[in-house]
């Protein structure tokens, strides 16, 4: 029997949350006080596992701020963003520099978050808000296998399957490239932190490839990041990131007249 990724994700999920659990339990019976940040980060991981095991989508994050977005006015020229923690990070933090201040623009970002999960919480998050443009900025977290492996060929149909359906509901489409990563960053510990480990340069190439591809086969936009913030090494440019892999304020401040251009573009857009 072939298991769905949904499927595999609550299965992936229960097995975290059994083993963080052992480990949270042993720990507390023999930990001392200066054992306490190794216990919290125990409990935090216990805690994440728990979360996605009962809501793997994470369908619970915008609810209750979905609920009271009104309804579009005549002439309002809404757009959602959504995608990961890329996304989250430039709709939620000041160190981002702002999130198109005075636009009706929503971002609907979730940390960590892979394009199956995106897909199953694209209904509530995206089409009940009734946007004029949907920004769609995904798969750099399925490169890294957060949910699970994945194919090429179902991260693009999970990206497919976004943008067939805001279009069938009248909304325009952005499909946005995903970033250069790079090793040129630190945790936020300060230690040493390489993001090409898991998101190889030549696989992010490819997934680009074939989004703008699919964008130009379909009358979609396409919307270059990749383009604007990777060095002459393929890599991230050392001043638009701390970590390697989540844009600064000096990232942000590249993206956002490429996305204003993008979603103006869009609904410009005919087709």
């Amino acid at each position: 029997m072939k298991l769905s990724k949904f499927a595999i994700g609550r299965s992936a999920a229960l097995l975290a949350m059994v083993v963080a659990y052992t480990m949270v339990t042993a720990q507390a019976q023999t930990s001392s006080p200066a054992d306490s940040p190794q216990l919290e980060d125990l409990q935090a991981r216990l805690s994440r596992a728990k979360a996605q095991l009962e809501d793997w989508p994470n369908l619970e994050r915008y609810r209750e701020a979905n609920a009271t977005v009104a309804a579009p006015a005549k002439d309002e020229q809404r757009a959602v963003f959504m995608g990961d923690s890329i996304t989250d990070l430039w709709a939620k933090t000041p160190q981002s520099g702002g999130f198109f201040p005075g636009k009706p623009y929503l971002g609907r970002g979730i940390g960590g978050q892979t394009t199956p999960q995106m897909l199953v919480r694209f209904r509530p998050d995206v089409l009940a808000l009734s946007p004029r443009v949907v920004v769609i900025l995904a798969g750099t977290n399925d490169l890294a296998g957060n949910t699970g492996p994945m194919t090429p060929a179902e991260t693009e149909g999970n990206l497919a399957s976004m943008a067939e359906l805001a279009r069938v509901h009248g909304i325009k489409v952005v499909l946005a490239s995903i970033l250069p990563v790079s090793s040129y960053g630190h945790r936020a510990d300060g230690t040493p932190w390489d993001a090409t480990v898991d998101r190889s340069p030549e696989k992010i190439l490819a997934l680009n490839a074939w989004i703008r591809k699919y964008a130009a086969d379909k009358h979609l936009v396409y919307l270059d990041y990749f383009s604007q913030m990777v060095d002459d090494k393929g890599m991230l440019k050392r001043e638009l990131s701390e970590d390697g892999l989540h844009p600064n304020r000096a990232g942000y401040a590249i993206m956002a007249p490429l996305a204003e251009q993008a979603i103006q573009a869009a609904l410009k857009n005919k087709k």
